[in-house]
Formats: structure tokens, C-alpha cells, sequence
């Protein structure tokens, strides 16, 4: 397999979110609104095509990756895989006995309900080892802040979608958006707090 770098990672990645971001502006809103159920179902499944190739992508860093960061990438996306699996459970259950009402919207958040929990599980297996910065140096933009722009542009959005689209899907946008930028804000406040303590 040939050399990948991470700096090749995010400028695909970026590519690939932006595209999303486009396909949330602009197809996504029109699936409701079709009458056609092949257009419909296509104009619905859009937005994914992006995002399987960002997971794609990441699997590919992972196997470019020293023992290392494999390590550390492969406990993170375990744990997630997990403590997501285990509140998808359970909230299944709670909606099934007419707790909580959940939609089929709901399922947008489990992706970054993932990606926050793989950030926050890697950044403390990665203390454990040579320090929080150790497996970001072939990045031209640290991981966190990656996230937090990607939130960013999808909070812009389900801004710029305020008056095109359904409120459940505005909702799911915000909370994806949200996901985003608190599993990018989360490790910088985690190192700021620890910078902090260790002054004191």
C-alpha cells in the first residue's frame, strides 16, 4: 500500500466535508419535497457518499500508521464502538417503552456521538504514552481543531437551511454540528486544565 500522510488526510477529508456541507444545503432539502421515490431515496442518501469516504479515509491513515498510533487508534474506535453501542441500547429500549421519543432522525447522531467519544478515548490512551501531541506532528492542522471547523461549517448550515428545511432536520444538523465541535473542544480544554494544575 503506498505511503499516506496526514497531511493528505485532512486536505481529503476537508474536501470530502465540504462536499457534505453542499449536499446538506442543497439535496438534502429537497428529499422531503420530491414526490418521486427514486429521487427521493437518492436526494436522502446523498450526504452519506462524503462521509463513507471520510471513514474510509481514516481507515487508511490507521493502516499507514506506526504500531503506535495504530494502537492508540484501534483502543479509541473499540471504546467508542462500545459506550455508543451501549446508549443506543438503551435508548431503544426507553423509546420502546414510551420514555423518550425518538425519530428516525435520531440516527444522525450516533456518528458523531462516535467521533467525540474516539477523540476523547484517544487523547487519554495517548497521555499514557510519549504525550497528547506525539501522534499529531504530521498534521498540518492539529485533530481537534480539524473537528471543531467541521463543526463549525455544519452549524453554518443548518443556519443557512433556518428557512428551507423541517425542524427535526434542523435539529439533527445543530447536533451533528454541535458533536463536532465539542469532540474538537473537549481535548483542548482537557490540556489547557492540565496545564493549569501542573502552574499551580
Amino acid at each position: 500500500m503506498p505511503k499516506f500522510s496526514p497531511q493528505q488526510y485532512q486536505w481529503r477529508v476537508m474536501i470530502a466535508m465540504s462536499i457534505y456541507t453542499a449536499f446538506m444545503l442543497i439535496a438534502w432539502p429537497l428529499a422531503s419535497e420530491t414526490t418521486s421515490l427514486p429521487l427521493k431515496i437518492l436526494l436522502a442518501v446523498a450526504p452519506t457518499v462524503p462521509v463513507l469516504y471520510v471513514i474510509g479515509q481514516m481507515a487508511r491513515l490507521i493502516l499507514n500508521s506506526d504500531e503506535l498510533e495504530r494502537h492508540t487508534h484501534l483502543v479509541a474506535l473499540g471504546t467508542a464502538t462500545a459506550v455508543v453501542s451501549a446508549l443506543s441500547i438503551v435508548a431503544g429500549f426507553l423509546a420502546s417503552a414510551g420514555v423518550v421519543k425518538l425519530d428516525g432522525s435520531s440516527l444522525l447522531f450516533v456518528f458523531p456521538a462516535m467521533v467525540v467519544c474516539y477523540a476523547l478515548v484517544r487523547w487519554w490512551v495517548m497521555r499514557s504514552y510519549a504525550g497528547s501531541g506525539s501522534c499529531e506532528e504530521g498534521f498540518s492542522i492539529k485533530p481537534s481543531v480539524f473537528m471543531m471547523l467541521g463543526g463549525v461549517a455544519l452549524l453554518l448550515a443548518a443556519l443557512l437551511l433556518k428557512h428551507h428545511a423541517q425542524a427535526d432536520r434542523l435539529t439533527a444538523l445543530s447536533g451533528v454540528g454541535f458533536g463536532f465541535m465539542a469532540g474538537g473542544l473537549l481535548p483542548v480544554l482537557l490540556r489547557w486544565f492540565k496545564r493549569k494544575y501542573r502552574r499551580e
